[in-house]
């Protein structure tokens, strides 16, 4: 079984990242950690997170005992690099270049436990919000009944509502009936005497 991680626009250059890589090469997951925590390269500390990452995908996700474990592969690759310009004398500019790297790590079992395939997560429908709403008011509107209410409140049930200190994007209140919004819409939506 095979668990995969990557580490993706990590800002140090490739040729510093593979002088760390190259010492935990195929060691198992545990002495590989213990190498990068007393390792005073900047890159330990980003491969070690790629490490935990990847035992972390290994246990939850094949269910796979993290103390068999160990680094199959580890490739480092350079990525984006970000060109900036340095002043310098007589009105020239030289270019610096800062590199970033992707990491790609690969565990395999040193004792092969049988798994081959890892949990399957069922995808559940996307809830709208919009319809959402509308089924809790439909809801609310079986559950009261008009010989419950008093008097009063039986005209209210179907009336609608309207707040006149609502506005819309533009900061004009809004006029019921207009399908325009803005000046023109007002204007053809006036009733003239």
């Amino acid at each position: 079984m095979e668990v995969k991680a990557k580490a993706n626009h990590l800002r140090i250059s490739p040729r510093k990242m593979r002088l760390v890589v190259s010492l935990v090469r195929g060691l198992e997951v545990n002495k590989a950690k213990n190498q990068l925590r007393f390792s005073k390269k900047r890159g330990a500390e980003l491969l070690l997170k790629l490490i935990d990452s990847a035992t972390a995908n290994a246990v939850n996700n094949f269910e796979l005992d993290k103390n068999n474990l160990f680094i199959k592969k580890l490739i480092v690759n350079q990525g984006k690099m970000l060109k900036r310009w340095m002043p310098r004398a007589y009105g020239r500019a030289t270019p610096i270049q800062k590199k970033s790297s992707h990491i790609e790590i690969i565990l395999g079992e040193i004792k092969d436990s049988g798994i081959k395939e890892g949990k399957k997560l069922k995808a559940e429908e996307p809830i709208k919000l919009g319809s959402l709403a509308k089924e809790k008011e439909k809801e609310k509107v079986k559950t009261k009944n008009k010989e419950s209410l008093p008097e009063e409140n039986k005209e209210e049930i179907g009336k609608k509502i309207i707040d006149p200190t609502e506005r819309s994007r533009k900061g004009h209140a809004r006029i019921e009936g207009s399908n325009k919004k803005g000046f023109i819409g007002k204007m053809f939506n006036r009733k003239s005497g």
